[in-house]
């Protein structure tokens, strides 16, 4: 014999159960909805209306540049502009911006704001200890904290917007206290800017005096090094020295100049003379008034030679006079051009002796020089000392006229302005009744559903197993008008909706024919109740189904069956699937939910379960619930089967005179383990009907003759 079924079944979820559920309950329903409505309605209209006034602020900069010079780089940076803008968001949420507006406007005064104000009704928060008791704080603190919940303070994204709102009961207070909160932020903002101009005036007071002695002295030091070091200064701001040194080098150029354009034209002269050439090719000699003088002589006593030649003889004494004077006329020009020479000399060697008094001074200079260059290596030190206290002094000076003249408190505009105020608003914002009555209707409505879903697939009511066809909605139908079914098929329609998947077979094939099975049934002892009971145990067989032809005696040799095994220490479960509910009267007393509850979803899976008043053995009752309703759910007929196979070591199903063709709506299948319960094993009828479970391809199939056994079931 082989094991029948596996102990997990899969199922599905029907949608279609899932909103027939609901619909069934519709009427339920539709008075939740209306009664969430109406409670909904009612609330909101005892509500006490908000009113909400809104104010817009611009961050932006507004301190005017005074001077020429350019914006900070980093003024407009993404990152720290966003920081700076959600900072000044946190500004208008402050404690003290808060209690000045609540002191201008005087809230406390107001019965909204009251703090002496008693609730109507104890925070149920407050008396769990959930939350703190607005009465233990400070009235101050009570106004402010109620304050801050009506406040809302967020920026507008992408921008630099601040927008501020309050809600109030009183539509003209909702109107003017965000106005009032800009006003005062922008109070304290200007008010920031002017403590900062005057803190930094008074800060630099002190610095600027200490750093005009610290540049006096500094100055005064850098005067007194350079009259110790003789570092006159001229006008150009060079050393005296250097301004030497640069006077003495252009003179010596100059006079190295001259001295050899003396000695080139010296050595010119001297060559001519000594050449014995003419001095009139001379530039220095022609240029000479004396030399142009005797040269006018010269030529003057040459023409009376030359006249007085034609008239007198050589040896005239006039003539000879007259060539007398000439030749001495010459010989001053050959004097005047020696002297000439002699100046050009003299003139070149002065031009040397300058240049060697010029070197000499240039020499002591350049030593002079390279002493002072260490001592101006010290001026410069102090003179950077100076510079740079003097430096700090103008700036301090400057930002101190600059601090000074923004004193007034025109001159500190705030970094903000009102681009849109607040006004009275003229219709609530809260609470939107036609919203939240809608909204409570479908949350209403979405919850009962979900409820009523929920109920059905926990149930099981809207679980079917996989690979079983959806029910029809005509069959359902069907069954709803179908009020009280024949008894004698009842187990035959009940078995109608199900269809189960197949199982593994239970026992192996003992019968291949008809005549086979005679003969084992003539033979075989174990077709007693404690044979099929031995048998069952020592296969392991899960699950069995029994047929009845008999009826109600095959239907207590079931019974029988069951006690037997429990018995034996095993635990079993008897499945009353009769019409007439036989099983369920022999192992209980009065009327209990069974299978017929646990299909309708009118009961729990365990309290369908019950003990047998004879044995250990356990029963799931025919039930008390109408047999139209479970029939609507009867493909939960192997989902139950499954769940009962976890949890017993043998489950009975006794289907009562259930036809062969029906077994398998039932459950069964070729594979499935059959137990034919009959009176006599040689009935007549038995073996047609053991030919039929052949044909159909039954051939897990045991036969069990209850004889005289029946009476233990009494």
């Amino acid at each position: 014999m082989s094991v029948v079924m596996g102990s997990n079944q899969d199922v599905d979820i029907d949608l279609g159960r899932l909103v027939s559920a609901v619909w069934e309950r519709r009427r339920r329903v539709g008075s939740v909805v209306l009664i969430a409505a109406g409670a909904a309605l009612v609330a909101t209209t005892m509500m006490t209306p908000l009113y909400k006034g809104e104010t817009r602020i611009l961050i932006e900069s507004r301190s005017p540049n005074l001077s020429n010079a350019a914006a900070p780089a980093g003024g407009n940076d993404p990152v720290l502009d966003a920081l700076n803008i959600s900072s000044q968001a946190e500004l208008l949420r402050s404690a003290d911006l808060v209690r000045q507006v609540v002191a201008d406007l005087r809230l406390d005064e107001t019965d909204e704001f009251n703090p002496q104000a008693q609730p109507l009704l104890p925070n149920p928060m407050v008396l769990l200890g959930l939350k703190q008791d607005p009465l233990d704080l400070a009235p101050e603190d009570r106004i402010i904290k109620e304050f801050r919940e009506r406040l809302q303070v967020y920026t507008v994204e992408n921008s630099r917007v601040i927008v501020v709102e309050f809600s109030s009961e009183d539509p003209k207070l909702a109107g003017s206290v965000p106005n009032r909160i800009a006003e005062v932020y922008l109070k304290l903002q200007s008010g920031a800017k002017l403590d900062t101009n005057s803190e930094v005036t008074k800060w630099l007071e002190p610095e600027i005096a200490t750093l005009t002695a610290k540049v006096r002295e500094a100055e005064a030091k850098v005067a007194d090094y350079r009259a110790s070091a003789g570092l006159f200064q001229t006008t150009d701001n060079s050393s005296f020295t250097s301004q030497q040194l640069n006077n003495i080098s252009t003179e010596l150029a100059r006079v190295r100049a001259e001295r050899a354009n003396a000695e080139a034209r010296a050595e010119n002269v001297r060559t001519a003379v000594e050449a014995g050439r003419e001095s009139d090719t001379l530039a220095e000699v022609v240029g000479s008034q004396v030399i142009q003088r005797l040269r006018e002589t010269e030529a003057s006593v040459q023409a009376q030679v030359a006249e007085q030649s034609i008239v007198l003889l050589d040896n005239h004494p006039r003539l000879k006079g007259l060539r007398a004077q000439l030749a001495g006329v010459r010989q001053q020009i050959s004097n005047e051009t020696r002297k000439i020479l002699a100046s050009l000399d003299s003139e070149a060697e002065v031009s040397r002796i300058r240049e060697r008094q010029l070197i000499q001074q240039l020499n002591e200079l350049k030593a002079a020089s390279a002493r002072a260059g260490g001592e101006e290596v010290g001026l410069r030190a102090l003179e950077r000392e100076a510079t740079a206290q003097r430096q700090l002094l103008e700036t301090y000076l400057a930002r101190y006229r600059e601090a000074a003249s923004r004193a007034d408190p025109n001159a500190a505009p705030a970094d903000a302005r009102i681009i849109s105020s607040a006004f009275e608003p003229s219709e609530p914002y809260f609470p939107k009744v036609l919203p939240i009555v809608i909204i409570a209707a479908l949350a209403s409505l979405i919850l009962s559903a979900v409820a009523i879903m929920v109920a059905a697939l926990f149930s099981g009511r809207a679980l079917r197993p996989v690979g079983a066809p959806v029910q029809p909605a005509t069959e359902v139908s069907a069954h709803r008008t179908q009020k009280h079914p024949a008894p004698a098929d009842a187990a035959t329609e009940a078995a109608d909706p199900i269809d189960l998947a197949a199982t593994t077979s239970f026992l192996s094939a003992q019968q291949h024919s008809l005549e086979a099975a005679a003969e084992v049934v003539a033979k075989d002892e174990t077709f007693a109740i404690g044979g099929v009971a031995g048998t069952l145990v020592r296969h392991g067989i899960p699950c069995a189904f029994i047929l009845s032809p008999s009826g109600d005696a095959g239907s207590t040799a079931s019974v029988i069956l069951a006690r037997e095994v429990a018995e034996r220490g095993n635990s079993v479960i008897l499945l009353d699937l009769t019409s007439s509910g036989c099983p369920s009267k022999l192992m209980t007393d009065e009327a209990l939910p069974g299978i017929t509850d646990l299909l309708a979803g009118q009961t729990a899976f365990g309290d369908a379960i019950h003990s047998d008043r004879l044995s250990d053995a356990h029963i799931v009752p025919q039930g008390t619930a109408d047999a139209a309703t479970a029939m609507r759910a009867a493909d939960r007929l192997r989902i139950i089967v499954d769940a009962l196979v976890d949890a017993y070591d043998l489950v009975l199903v006794e289907c009562g005179a259930a036809q062969v063709q029906s077994l398998e709506r039932l459950g069964g299948h070729p594979g499935t383990e059959i137990i034919l319960s009959v009176s006599r094993h040689d009935e007549p009828h038995v073996g047609d009907l053991v030919q039929q479970l052949a044909a159909s391809g039954y051939k897990n199939l045991l036969i069990m003759a209850a004889g005289q056994e029946r009476r233990k079931a009494a």
